[in-house]
């Protein structure tokens, strides 16, 4: 079977649940599974149960599909990601955005944890990414197979949608680059300080192969980052994957009413 009946497979089993067309999907990162909770008419669906889908290993995330209204509009939440360093490749870590765009979803919003590189930023913050830098040493879209159905050579000026950005600064969230890393070590301070040099505000270890395949299958496209640290080196302290998930859930209902914001706005 190829990579697109693959995704076709898994698209047609969502259909048999899914019903209105969703027009917005959000992936909810590390921590983020109380999204699900300002849903009305929800469809809650096993990740593990749909074909070909990946199932998540890393901890906080729920692994479930869930399709409801927010607000009136009919959205797509995906509780946790799956990531690079879970051993998935790059077509596996998107294959979920790929079946959200051939369900009919136009706009996607992603959301993760991040390290603080920009001395600005603290613990807590939430920071709308602008652009960002690939340090993971792959691309999704890498390969040779039948890209009839997507761009395999998008663009990537506008990978960040000007208006989704516009919105966030509407709502006064400061704004800054995430350098994706693979992971799962934590990142070096000397890493740290090359991706200061090269024009980073945050670290982390996914979204960006999900915002490239994103914009190469025609998405309107966005991000939200919690930060749960200062990166490797800056407070001169060891990080740990248990403080990330403690400050996510600290700042989960703050991150939860901002994307509440977003698509109260996204309607008007």
């Amino acid at each position: 079977m190829s990579y697109y009946e693959k995704v076709i497979e898994a698209k047609n089993y969502l259909s048999g649940f899914i019903t209105k067309t969703p027009t917005l999907a959000i992936t909810a990162g590390s921590g983020l599974g109380g999204l699900a909770e300002n849903m009305t008419d929800k469809i809650i669906i096993d990740a593990d149960k749909i074909p070909n889908w990946p199932v998540s290993t890393a901890p906080g995330h729920a692994g479930k599909v869930i399709a409801g209204k927010f607000f009136n509009r009919e959205v797509i939440l995906l509780q946790g990601r799956v990531h690079y360093y879970e051993g998935y490749s790059l077509k596996e870590v998107t294959f979920p955005v790929r079946v959200l765009a051939m369900l009919g979803v136009k706009k996607y919003l992603a959301t993760n944890a991040s390290g603080a590189i920009n001395p600005n930023f603290k613990s807590g913050d939430i920071i709308a990414i602008n652009d960002h830098i690939n340090l993971m040493g792959d691309n999704p879209l890498r390969g040779n197979e039948d890209f009839s159905w997507n761009e395999h050579f998008p663009d990537m000026t506008y990978a960040y949608s000007p208006a989704f950005l516009k919105i966030f600064s509407e709502l006064n969230l400061k704004q800054g680059v995430y350098a994706a890393f693979s992971g799962p070590s934590f990142e070096t301070p000397a890493e740290i300080r090359m991706a200061k040099i090269l024009g980073a505000d945050l670290a982390g270890m996914s979204t960006v192969p999900e915002i490239i395949i994103a914009n190469s299958m025609g998405l309107e496209t966005g991000a939200l980052s919690c930060v749960a640290n200062m990166a490797a080196g800056i407070e001169g302290r060891k990080l740990s994957g248990e403080e990330v998930l403690e400050i996510m859930r600290d700042n989960a209902s703050k991150l939860e009413n901002i994307i509440c914001e977003f698509i109260k706005k996204l309607g008007e």
